[in-house]
């Protein structure tokens, strides 16, 4: 999921009650929640050794046992160094002395705080057509949840929502909630393909929780305060729980209207889509090509193949097989889950570009491959130009 939804899950959990575990718990529970990101840095290596490295070696099993103890290392080192060290500076504003030492943060609990944090990550993760690979470096097999898009503005207005009641009790803080809403409002107003009753339902959430605010405010660290965030962190669980079995059963109806069609399906995908839980974008696997196509279940048919098929790669074709000596082709197809290659042919040569086909459609270029030029006629093992 986006680094939005992860930041509030930590800071839910923090609002649910944990806030009060030790000092900096907040802190500890949200850069948990963001920890396993650290795999960004590999877009220094160029954008699809990145696709290569993501979702890998930081979002594995083996990594949540061991990021909680780099989390709670900044944690503890912050607090030693900058906010004790920073307040024992200060003096009393009414007697000029020196100040009373803060409190330290709890080594215990802010290790347990930061597994709970990294480990909300992964299975967040999880629950988009993005994949995962839970064993890594043991296992390099992909998992897909593909129930809930990678934005999703129910998890959202439920998380976010709660944190805004804890959060917004100053002026400053009122006003960056008010942003990010304004932020997220756009998006899901002027975003194409999101239906109109996401956006209706949309806005009356955001005015449910406006209302919330205005009416009880309640303190953070009260019972009351508590039982807000814990109620939106169930409703969250149970939207996700929901969406997760919705997917079974959206492949079962996928694979019956594949077989009415006579197709012999290897592999079905249904991705979710933008703000729309009751639709989904459709692939069917056969032994040659990618079937794609459109779930609703407000719509009849269910289930819409397009006419058009999409070829799977041919081991026997030598274009394929001179474009997939190229590192940068390697390295995509270690995360592509559907590759498609798509051939141009330009004076002397061939113009190669690789796709996915999870995401053809979505916008010129949208987590496309490289594009190669590889000479007309190369034999099998010819590099590519």
């Amino acid at each position: 999921m986006d680094p939005v939804t992860h930041s509030l899950a930590g800071a839910s959990l923090s609002a649910a009650g944990l806030r009060r575990a030790t000092p900096l718990a907040t802190a500890t529970l949200v850069l948990g929640a963001n920890a396993p990101d650290v795999d960004i840095l590999s877009q220094l290596w160029g954008p699809w050794t990145a696709l290569a490295w993501r979702r890998g070696l930081t979002h594995g099993i083996p990594a949540l046992l061991l990021l909680p103890l780099l989390v709670t290392g900044v944690i503890l080192a912050w607090d030693r160094w900058v906010r004790r060290a920073e307040w024992r500076k200060g003096r009393s504003l009414a007697t000029g002395e020196p100040r009373d030492p803060l409190p330290p943060a709890r080594p215990a609990s802010v290790l347990g705080l930061a597994a709970l944090g990294v480990w909300t990550h992964s299975p967040l993760d999880w629950i988009n057509n993005y994949g995962m690979r839970w064993f890594l470096p043991f296992n390099g097999r992909w998992s897909y949840g593909d129930a809930v898009f990678i934005l999703d503005p129910w998890l959202w207005l439920l998380l976010g929502g709660a944190v805004f009641v804890h959060h917004s009790h100053t002026r400053w803080s009122a006003a960056a909630w008010g942003l990010l809403a304004g932020a997220m409002t756009l998006l899901i107003l002027l975003a194409p393909g999101i239906p109109t009753l996401s956006r209706v339902l949309w806005l009356m959430g955001l005015a449910g929780w406006i209302v919330i605010r205005l009416r009880r405010a309640p303190d953070p660290d009260s019972s009351g305060g508590r039982w807000v965030a814990r109620t939106s962190l169930a409703l969250a669980a149970l939207y996700i729980l929901v969406m997760v079995g919705q997917d079974g059963v959206q492949q079962r109806v996928v694979l019956a209207a594949a077989e009415r069609e006579g197709l012999d399906v290897e592999e079905v995908m249904v991705a979710p889509v933008p703000a729309n839980p009751f639709a989904g974008q459709v692939i069917a696997v056969t032994s040659g090509a990618y079937h794609p196509g459109e779930l609703h279940w407000l719509r009849r048919p269910v289930v819409r193949f397009h006419a058009l098929p999409l070829p799977r790669p041919s081991d026997s074709d030598p274009r394929i097989v001179a474009a997939l000596e190229d590192r940068d082709v390697q390295a995509y197809l270690v995360w592509s889950r559907f590759p498609l290659f798509q051939m141009e042919e330009e004076g002397e040569v061939w113009r190669v570009r690789l796709l996915d086909a999870r995401y053809v459609g979505r916008g010129d270029g949208a987590l496309s491959g490289p594009t190669l030029t590889v000479p007309k006629g190369p034999q099998p093992g010819e590099a590519p130009h």
